[in-house]
């Protein structure tokens, strides 16, 4: 495997593994006199429904609260958040340095990023191909143009892959998000090695756009987060550093031996040494609370550990 993708692995295990060693709970949330206003949501597409969750949720403690949600794309959090024109900005990646380059020189400071959740990068197929694994040497060749993870040819039909049978012969299809997802962005970073992707990938706006037309396509093939999965689609096992196939599950992308993991990331504007308006301040207790956590298992993804809510507490909270 290669060297970028061992180290990235590593990293992962120990980051991931540290966010969920914790056995204890999130607290359970404590409502406040006061919280009134409007929240905007401008982000992740791989966050809008659990964006929705929480939104309905939080409504039913504070029903004056309002919601408007947009989910265009991780790209579209740090403009909205550093020109004020969204105060919520859900990321299924780390800002760019470019994004926080933009930022600090708007406002003079650095944003939050509050991690929220985590999820992973699956690729999904149809219930019916019979390939159950790929090494991502074997990715890459499917979706890049510049092959940096060492495959030598492109991979254009199924054959190429050892699957026989009808399957064999089929030209594989491919699918994934456009470029303002941080799914995308990701994506090029962990299983094309930084490449670029080949022109026929087809670019959908949504992750479950992506699992759709995996389903009924001929021969297709797609990357979404593994919390859009389906009963119409499976996803395969990828191969870790050691050469092991690693299958994506809860408990592989928690113990972090999964190697597409990733945290998912609530952005906001808070100035350092000033308090979060009171609103802001707590739907994000509320999204790191029990119930909160729990909308993060119910929608597919992996809660974070009581270790992790308590450091984002106390960063969320100082002033």
């Amino acid at each position: 495997m290669i060297k970028p993708l061992k180290a990235i692995g590593l990293a992962w295990f120990c980051v991931l593994f540290s966010a969920l060693s914790s056995g204890q709970e999130a607290q359970t949330y404590q409502k406040k006199p006061g919280v009134a206003g409007s929240i905007t949501s401008v982000g992740s597409d791989t966050m809008a429904n659990l964006m929705t969750i929480w939104a309905v949720e939080f409504k039913q403690l504070y029903p004056q609260v309002k919601f408007q949600i947009q989910a265009s794309g991780s790209s579209t959090a740090p403009p909205a958040i550093t020109e004020g024109t969204s105060n919520i900005g859900p990321m299924s990646r780390e800002m760019h340095t470019s994004e926080l380059r933009y930022f600090s020189g708007q406002h003079g400071y650095q944003p939050l990023a509050i991690k929220v959740a985590i999820d992973a990068i699956a690729l999904f197929v149809d219930v019916n191909n019979p390939i159950s694994n790929l090494t991502i040497k074997q990715i890459d060749s499917i979706f890049a143009a510049t092959r940096f993870c060492g495959a030598r040819q492109a991979t254009r039909y199924w054959n190429q892959l050892g699957v026989t049978g009808s399957y064999g012969s089929r030209k594989i299809q491919v699918f994934g998000r456009n470029s303002v997802s941080g799914t995308y962005g990701l994506f090029k970073q962990l299983a094309l090695c930084d490449g670029d992707f080949k022109a026929t990938v087809n670019e959908l706006p949504g992750s479950a756009s992506v699992i759709q037309s995996v389903a009924f396509s001929n021969g297709a093939i797609g990357y979404a987060g593994y919390g859009q999965k389906t009963a119409a689609v499976k996803a395969l096992a990828i191969a870790d550093y050691t050469g092991k196939f690693v299958p994506a599950t809860t408990q592989t992308i928690s113990s972090g031996e999964y190697p597409l993991s990733r945290f998912l990331y609530l952005v906001v504007n808070k100035p350092p040494n000033e308090k979060l308006p009171l609103l802001e301040e707590e739907f994000l207790r509320f999204v790191l609370s029990k119930k909160g956590q729990q909308a993060v298992q119910q929608d597919g993804y992996v809660s974070i550990s009581s270790d992790v809510i308590k450091q984002q507490l106390k960063v969320l909270t100082s002033n």
